[in-house]
């Protein structure tokens, strides 16, 4: 419930601790997961801070010397606890804690199976689909490299990139690879280089370690953080063998971070090596190129119709006068075969013409309509007939027939 107050009718301090210490005791006893830093023993009490491991929060714990030992040697500053305590609030400084019953530290066990759960719900989620990942410029004018302070894994990378490419340029940050800290500065310079429009690409990079030293790549946020981020980003946390959820989510995975300088920028001397090997397969192809159509005008130019362009009209022309004459000859020979076919038929003709039986003396009698008598039974006595006679015609009157 509200507390009605006004600038007239203020309440005394007192009022206010009091009613935040009843607020707080309302909560019971809770369980809370955190990180242990700053533990610290003064004779039968424990203090210590519980920090959040995604968020840049934390909380003062107190507790029994006898409540810490009998969750075992574990429970150090960095280890992953999970403790049952009770909210308490101190009115006369106004300070908040947490009042320890026990501490169970979060073992391995616990930890890969978390870290199975949260693999299935990113999976789920779509994060790790091929078509997400995106492709590294061939040659990225400037890196992003976030590494730990003085580290190997900067060292090797830098060294490798520069001795493979000597001109790339790199945007160094630092950060906590491991602790309480890391993830939020690891979040924090992956903000930075992502907003940077001159990076391209962005190497996230850590020595091997302990399964705990690496959990921080594990984190739910950071994870997310890469999978959001505008440029494409470079995993190269640990050795082959060590395997954080950020390979996963990661554009490119690198065995180590020597690995990830060799696939964020190329060779040189592999790529003068590759431009020679080119260049000298062009000059190649546009020589033998050349010399195929070299030897083809050779070719050309030898042919009879270049080389003598005279000799060849001869030739032609000597083909077409063969031909000229071959059918002047076919022509004569078959107008002399018509020729002949001709006098033959015309013999013929004049042989079986009528006119030809009439000049033998023999004659043809017509009626007067044309009509030529066979038998002279066919006649009536003084019946005009005509009779046709090689010379001319005459005109004849039957008088007297004979029937034989």
């Amino acid at each position: 419930m509200a507390m009605e107050t006004t600038a007239e009718s203020p309440v005394p301090v007192r009022t206010v601790l009091q009613a935040v210490s009843g607020w707080i005791g309302k909560l019971g006893r809770i369980w809370v997961e955190g990180q242990i830093t700053d533990l610290n023993a003064r004779g039968g009490t424990v203090y210590m801070t519980l920090r959040d491991p995604v968020a840049n929060m934390s909380v003062r714990v107190v507790g029994p010397r006898a409540v810490f030992e009998a969750a075992g040697p574990a429970v150090t500053d960095g280890a992953r606890v999970v403790v049952h305590a009770k909210p308490d609030f101190w009115i006369n400084r106004g300070t908040f804690s947490l009042s320890v019953l026990e501490v169970r530290p979060v073992g391995v066990g616990e930890l890969l199976a978390r870290l199975e759960r949260l693999k299935r719900v990113l999976a789920a989620e779509g994060l790790f689909r091929p078509e997400r990942k995106r492709p590294l410029p061939f040659l990225p004018g400037k890196i992003g490299l976030i590494c730990g302070r003085d580290s190997d894994a900067e060292h090797d990378v830098l060294q490798n990139a520069r001795r493979r490419w000597p001109a790339v340029a790199f945007r160094v940050e630092n950060t906590a690879v491991q602790g309480p800290y890391a993830v939020g500065e690891v979040m924090e310079a992956l903000r930075a280089l992502d907003a940077d429009p001159g990076i391209e690409v962005i190497i996230i990079a850590r020595g091997g370690g302990a399964m705990e030293d690496l959990l921080p790549f594990s984190d739910e946020a950071l994870v997310r953080a890469v999978s959001a981020a505008r440029t494409p980003v470079v995993s190269a946390i640990g050795h082959e063998q060590d395997a954080p959820i950020l390979d996963l989510v990661a554009d490119v995975r690198a065995s180590t971070p020597t690995d990830a300088a060799k696939k964020a920028v190329p060779d040189v001397r592999e790529q003068l090596q590759l431009v020679r090997q080119l260049r000298d397969r062009g000059r190649r192809c546009l020589a033998g190129g050349v010399e195929r159509e070299v030897a083809w005008l050779r070719a050309i130019r030898s042919r009879p119709a270049l080389a003598d362009p005279v000799r060849e009209i001869e030739r032609q022309s000597e083909q077409v006068m063969a031909l000229r004459d071959r059918s002047r000859r076919c022509l004569s020979g078959a107008l002399d075969r018509a020729g002949d076919e001709l006098s033959h038929t015309r013999a013929r003709l004049l042989a079986l013409s009528p006119a030809a039986t009439l000049e033998r003396g023999y004659a043809i009698v017509q009626r007067e309509d044309g009509a030529v008598v066979r038998e002279s039974s066919a006649v009536k006595d003084g019946e005009r007939l005509q009779v046709r006679l090689a010379e001319g015609r005459l005109g004849v009157t039957v008088s007297e027939r004979a029937d034989s």
